[in-house]
């Protein structure tokens, strides 16, 4: 049974949770497929998944196989096996890659916490890699930890943005009809075979505009640009500042609130929830101008967390500087120690750049300055980008 029609673009959410699903979504995604058999007045299947990753990706016209190549510094079959591994009742993930990859497909799985994956060799051709994949499904060894599954899902390693009711929907038709058609008309001729050689029937199943297949290094840039707007879609704003309610903080996270209307924009008060809740976008904001404690308590909480490890996470430390009351001098030279933290943080994963607004002012100047802080908040989430890390922007 094979997953993956032709292309699209707009998929949707990127991955997983990064410690697997939480309770509730675990839960619902396990009983999506216990529906299924109760609806069909059987059990649910046993349900396993094979990835060819054996590919050259000679199309692509780069040395590196294409299912190899970096999305936001982290490997593109990463995004895949991420996807796979959101959903709980696909019991084990096979990936055949060629044994001068097999190093390095071991490291990808230790490096991004890879869970229920196992490797074969790849076949000189991509039938023979998905056959190695299922004599591994099928061999019944002494030691072997894999159970023998009923239906096993044959997807493209290079289609990172399968949803889980799409992959249901193709269990289904398995099920039903005991081969799912596809897209026979899109280049899958291994389903071709299992007609003409297996007596079986096949069922179209309809796919969404997300499963669309990286094939040319103009795909790796949409790919990338599709993760960037999923994971730029929430905002933490953390700031204690209880003791101070008319605090001009207060005044930038709800213009943050105004100006960023398609992102959801979240105060900071049980962090280490909005954490587990998977958020990449964090403006502290510092109450004391030269004062990074409020940083600095956000940077260890990332990096105790692990959150970096998937996708890069982006915190703008903000500072609100009154240059009546202290030396302009004097608080420059501290706020710059900008730099050294984002050194260190870069290392996991975690872009940190520093926003300075100029206050007090009279109301009409400080609304400007902060709508101007609000337009480099936005442009910092949304690309992500290295080069400005560590840099201290003026507002």
């Amino acid at each position: 049974m094979e997953s993956g029609p032709p292309g699209g673009s707009g998929p949707a959410e990127p991955g997983p949770r990064l410690r697997g699903l939480r309770g509730a979504d675990a839960a619902a995604s396990a009983s999506s497929l216990s529906r299924f058999g109760a609806e069909a007045g059987c059990r649910a299947p046993a349900v396993a998944a094979v990835l060819p990753a054996g590919g050259s990706g000679e199309r692509m016209g780069v040395p590196t196989p294409k299912q190899f190549c970096p999305i936001l510094e982290r490997p593109l079959i990463s995004y895949t096996l991420q996807a796979l591994e959101r959903v709980s009742w696909i019991k084990d993930i096979i990936v055949a890659v060629t044994g001068e990859n097999m190093e390095t497909m071991k490291g990808i799985i230790q490096r991004y916490q890879h869970k229920r994956i196992s490797l074969v060799e790849a076949g000189v051709t991509r039938h023979r890699s998905i056959f190695n994949g299922l004599k591994a499904l099928a061999e019944d060894q002494p030691n072997c930890r894999l159970s023998k599954p009923e239906v096993v899902i044959i997807h493209d390693a290079v289609r990172p943005f399968v949803e889980e009711d799409v992959l249901l929907k193709v269990v289904t038709a398995a099920q039903e009809h005991g081969c799912s058609d596809y897209d026979l008309e899109f280049g899958t001729e291994c389903l071709h075979l299992a007609l003409k050689y297996s007596h079986i029937k096949a069922k179209l199943v309809e796919g969404s505009p997300d499963l669309w297949k990286v094939t040319y290094k103009r795909d790796l840039y949409a790919a990338e640009s599709i993760i960037k707007e999923r994971i730029s879609q929430k905002v933490c704003v953390v700031m204690d500042t209880k003791e101070d309610e008319e605090h001009v903080g207060h005044c930038l996270e709800e213009m943050l609130k105004t100006e960023l209307n398609h992102v959801k924009v979240t105060s900071g008060q049980d962090l280490q929830q909005i954490i587990l809740e998977q958020c990449y976008n964090f403006v502290c904001v510092n109450v004391m101008t030269s004062d990074f404690e409020e940083t600095q308590r956000l940077l260890n909480m990332l990096e105790e967390s692990n959150l970096s490890i998937l996708y890069p996470v982006v915190v703008i430390s903000v500072h609100f500087l009154d240059y009546q009351s202290v030396p302009f001098g004097q608080k420059m030279e501290k706020v710059m120690q900008i730099r050294e933290f984002a050194k260190e943080v870069k290392k996991r994963n975690i872009l940190l750049s520093g926003l300075l607004i100029y206050f007090p002012q009279e109301e009409q100047k400080l609304r400007e300055s902060l709508r101007q802080g609000v337009t480099i908040i936005a442009a910092l989430i949304k690309e992500r980008n290295s080069g400005l890390i560590g840099q201290l922007l003026v507002a």
